[in-house]
């Protein structure tokens, strides 16, 4: 018979399918930021001026 987590572990599995979906998220809008600002500051972040 399978027997039912408990609380903590229940709030332990939701952490662990949600922090992939945090971690994809924080990649995603880190490079879409770094993908805009290079596109309307295209030299900026190689060659910055003096």
């Amino acid at each position: 018979m399978v027997q039912k987590p408990t609380q903590q572990q229940g709030y332990f599995l939701r952490y662990l399918s949600l922090a992939p979906v945090l971690a994809v998220l924080a990649v995603v809008i880190a490079f879409s930021t770094w993908a805009i600002f290079n596109f309307v500051f295209p030299d900026l972040l190689f060659h910055p001026m003096p």
